[in-house]
């Protein structure tokens, strides 16, 4: 998966201080991340796509990103990742809780409004 943000630097701590990820390399227009073997993910910076017309129009326009679709990562503790969110002063749009489908998850934004929902199958 690759995420264009707004800023690699001011999206890091998300990834990496909330969700749990490493950072497996950072410079200002990319970023890799991993957790595990099992969860890999990029990051870049809007202006890496600079060169392309419809995306500049697109990235130019305030607000939160991503809107209608949901971002799922299995195999993060719910409610370690809502306490480290709320602590840092993340959006926490559903606290972590057990679902009838038997999986316990928290839903939560990052800093560019994507959102993210995060969780382990309970039981």
């Amino acid at each position: 998966m690759n995420l264009l943000v707004r800023e690699i630097s001011a999206s890091l701590p998300f990834f990496t201080e909330v969700i749990g990820l490493k950072v497996v390399y950072s410079d200002p227009d990319f970023a890799a991340l991993e957790f595990g073997s099992d969860i890999r993910m990029m990051l870049h910076a809007d202006h890496a796509y600079d060169r392309f017309a419809p995306e500049v129009a697109r990235l130019a326009k305030q607000g939160k990103r991503g809107t209608g679709a949901e971002i799922r990562i299995m195999g993060i503790d719910p409610d370690q990742v809502e306490a480290r969110a709320r602590e840092l002063g993340f959006t926490v749009n559903v606290p972590a809780q057990t679902f009838q489908h038997g999986w316990r998850e928290c839903r939560l934004e990052d800093s560019n409004g994507y959102m993210f929902a995060v969780g382990v199958i309970s039981g």
